[in-house]
C-alpha cells in the first residue's frame, strides 16, 4: 500500500515536500515514481527513482526544479518541489514497481503496478 501526504495550496514559486509511505511487502519495489494527472487528461510522469541504486529519472518539465529522493530505512520516499508553477497544479500520485525502467519507459503509467490514492496540489496566487 502506498499513500501520498504533502499536498497543498501553495502560490508561484513556493516549495513542497511530497512524501510517499510504503506499509506492507515493499521488497519488490525497485523503482518508485511519481506522477501527476489534471481532470481529462493523461496520468504524466515526473520523476522516479531506483531504491537500490538510485538512479534517477526526471521529466523536461521539472528538471532543476523537482528532486527525488528516498529513505529505504523508512520505506518512504520523497518529491521535493521547488520554484513551483500555476501548470504543476495536479493530483500527485506515487507508484511503484519491481520491473527495470530502461529509457524512457519510466514515463508509462500502465508499465506501473502499485499506486497510492493522490494528493493535491494547487499552485495559485
Amino acid at each position: 500500500q502506498l499513500i501520498e501526504s504533502g499536498g497543498a495550496l501553495v502560490q508561484p514559486g513556493d516549495s513542497l515536500l511530497l512524501s510517499c509511505a510504503a506499509s506492507g511487502f515493499t521488497l519488490d519495489y525497485r523503482w518508485i515514481g511519481w506522477f501527476r494527472q489534471a481532470p481529462g487528461k493523461a496520468r504524466e510522469g515526473v520523476s522516479c527513482i531506483n531504491t537500490g541504486d538510485g538512479t534517477t529519472h526526471y521529466a523536461d518539465s521539472v528538471k532543476g526544479r523537482f528532486t527525488i529522493s528516498r529513505d529505504n530505512a523508512k520505506d518512504t520516499w520523497y518529491l521535493q518541489m521547488n520554484s513551483l508553477k500555476s501548470e504543476d497544479s495536479d493530483v500527485y500520485y506515487c507508484a511503484a514497481d519491481p520491473d527495470p525502467k530502461p529509457g524512457t519507459s519510466w514515463s508509462y503509467s500502465t508499465l506501473w503496478d502499485d499506486w497510492g490514492q493522490g494528493t493535491q496540489v494547487t499552485v495559485s496566487s
